[in-house]
């Protein structure tokens, strides 16, 4: 009655080494984080499907967009070439 050669002995173990490790309190702010993430990813999911933006996604979205544009802006100065003494360019 085993999961490929683990018994019901082994979890029971493999569970007290974690709960000594991470601590109730540290285990159950995982699983608090853990349950938001998969209730705002199911959300997002049911937002898309509608076709309708959260106000949290067109934030999200509008911030990339003015980062792409600065980075795009910043990029697109020329540069001066510097001189050395010998009289060379070098880029």
């Amino acid at each position: 009655m085993g999961l490929g050669g683990l018994h019901i002995w082994h979890l029971l173990i493999l569970l007290v080494v974690v709960l000594l490790v991470f601590g109730t309190k540290k285990l159950k702010n995982i699983g608090s984080d853990l349950g938001d993430a998969v209730k705002g990813f199911r959300n997002a999911m049911a937002s898309g499907e509608k076709g309708e933006e959260s106000p949290e996604t067109r934030k999200i979205e509008e911030s990339a967009a003015r980062r792409v544009d600065d980075s795009a802006q910043a990029t697109s100065k020329p540069q001066a070439d510097t001189v050395s003494g010998a009289g060379e360019r070098r880029p």
